[in-house]
C-alpha cells in the first residue's frame, strides 16, 4: 500500500522532473535561437524594454535611498569608531554584491515574473499555444525563448545601472546633507573594490535572471484550462522564483569565497 508520504514524494519528484525537463528543452531551443535568429525577435525586444527600460525609475528610487543611508550613517558612525575608510567596504558589499543583483531581482519578480507567467497562462485558456502548434511553431521556442533571454539581458544591466545609482549617484544626494570631497569618495571605493566583487554581482544578476524567466515560463504553461489556475501559478511562481534567488544568491556567496 502506497503512504500518503510516499504519493507526495512521488508527486514532487514527478514535478522537479518535468520542471528540469522543461529548464534543459529551454536552453537547447534559447542556443538555437542565438545561433540563427529564427523567430522571436519582436518579443524578445518588447520583453528587454518592459523588463528593463520601465523599470529604471524604481531602480533608481530605491538604489539612492539605500546608499544616501548608508553613505550618511556610515559617515557619522564609522570615525567615531576609528576606522572610517570601512565605509566603502561596506557599500561595496551591501550595494554591489547583495543588494544590487537581489532587490533588482525582487523588482523583476514582482514586475514582469507575474506579468510573464499570467500572460503565458491566460494565452493557453484562450487556445493560442494551440494556434501556433498548428501551424508547426513551438509555443516555447516563439514565446519562452524570448522571454529567458530578454528577462537575463534586463536584469544583468539593469544590476549594473543599480550599482552606478547606488554607489556614485547617491553621493551627490548624502553631499548635500553631509559634504565630503568626491575624489576622496571615488578613490575609496575603487581601491576597496576587487575583481571578486565585479564577478560576484555579474554572476548573481545572470543566475537570477535565468532563475525568474525560467522559472515565470515554466508556471505560465503549467496552466490547463481553468481561469482561476493563473492567479494560483502566478503566486506559485512569484514565491518559488524568491526562494531559489535565495538559495541562489547563497551558494554564489559560498563558492566565491
Amino acid at each position: 500500500m502506497v503512504t500518503a508520504t510516499g504519493r507526495w514524494f512521488r508527486t514532487k519528484l514527478a514535478e522537479y522532473s518535468e520542471a528540469i525537463g522543461f529548464f534543459l528543452f529551454l536552453t537547447k531551443e534559447t542556443l538555437l535561437f542565438l545561433q540563427k535568429r529564427r523567430i522571436g525577435l519582436r518579443v524578445l525586444i518588447m520583453q528587454i524594454f518592459f523588463t528593463g527600460v520601465e523599470a529604471l525609475s524604481v531602480i533608481a528610487l530605491i538604489s539612492l535611498g539605500g546608499g544616501v543611508v548608508l553613505i550618511v550613517q556610515g559617515n557619522a558612525i564609522l570615525p567615531l569608531l576609528g576606522n572610517p575608510d570601512l565605509l566603502y567596504e561596506i557599500l561595496i558589499v551591501v550595494i554591489m554584491r547583495e543588494m544590487g543583483p537581489l532587490v533588482t531581482a525582487f523588482i523583476i519578480i514582482a514586475r514582469s515574473g507575474s506579468a510573464i507567467t499570467t500572460e503565458l497562462g491566460n494565452m493557453v485558456i484562450s487556445h493560442e499555444m494551440e494556434a501556433y502548434m498548428s501551424v508547426g511553431i513551438n509555443p516555447i521556442s516563439q514565446l519562452g525563448v524570448p522571454r529567458l533571454i530578454g528577462v537575463t539581458t534586463a536584469m544583468v544591466l539593469l544590476n549594473v545601472y543599480f550599482n552606478l545609482f547606488g554607489l556614485l549617484g547617491s553621493y551627490l544626494v548624502a553631499n548635500l546633507i553631509s559634504p565630503f570631497p568626491f575624489k576622496e569618495y571615488l578613490t575609496g571605493l575603487v581601491m576597496q573594490m576587487d575583481v571578486v566583487d565585479v564577478i560576484s554581482s555579474f554572476v548573481k544578476s545572470f543566475v537570477f535572471g535565468i532563475i525568474i524567466a525560467v522559472v515565470s515560463c515554466y508556471h505560465g504553461f503549467k496552466v490547463n484550462l481553468a481561469v482561476t489556475e493563473v492567479p494560483v501559478r502566478t503566486i506559485r511562481s512569484i514565491g518559488t522564483s524568491i526562494v531559489a534567488c535565495i538559495v541562489a544568491d547563497v551558494i554564489i556567496i559560498a563558492a566565491l569565497l
